[in-house]
């Protein structure tokens, strides 16, 4: 099983050493950060519950956070890209979240989907 969270970031580069300076005083780049996703029933196999709202990140401070922890590096801002899962990531996560749609609060695995991650799901074949 594969699967991987998708972010972009802006992140802020600074010179560590104070004889150093950067013209300007601050660069901006974009870049784009993969975060491994835990496999389904596994701990923080719910990070998509407890981060994301409808495909986007639900508290920004937060989540830029934790990105500043994931890239060690100041960041902007962050948004979520997608959730990429090969197939037998996603049938386990659709098994797992239903076994538990109360937890939830859904009546399907499909609303479950959509609240926490919109249309933010791509399924990918291994080899791409």
């Amino acid at each position: 099983m594969d699967a991987r969270y998708v972010f972009r970031a802006q992140v802020r580069l600074e010179a560590d050493e104070p004889s150093v300076s950067l013209e300007p005083s601050t660069a901006e780049t974009s870049v784009t950060f993969f975060l491994e996703a835990p496999e389904p029933g596994t701990e923080g196999w719910l990070f998509f519950r407890d981060t994301l709202w409808r495909g986007e990140i639900s508290d920004s401070a937060y989540g830029g956070q934790r990105a500043e922890e994931w890239l060690g590096e100041p960041v902007e801002s962050i948004r979520f890209s997608e959730l990429q899962v090969d197939e037998a990531y996603f049938e386990a996560l659709k098994t797992e979240i239903a076994a538990d749609l109360e937890a939830f609060n859904a009546e399907t695995v499909s609303e479950v989907l959509s609240k926490y991650l919109g249309s933010s799901i791509r399924v990918t074949d291994k080899n791409e």
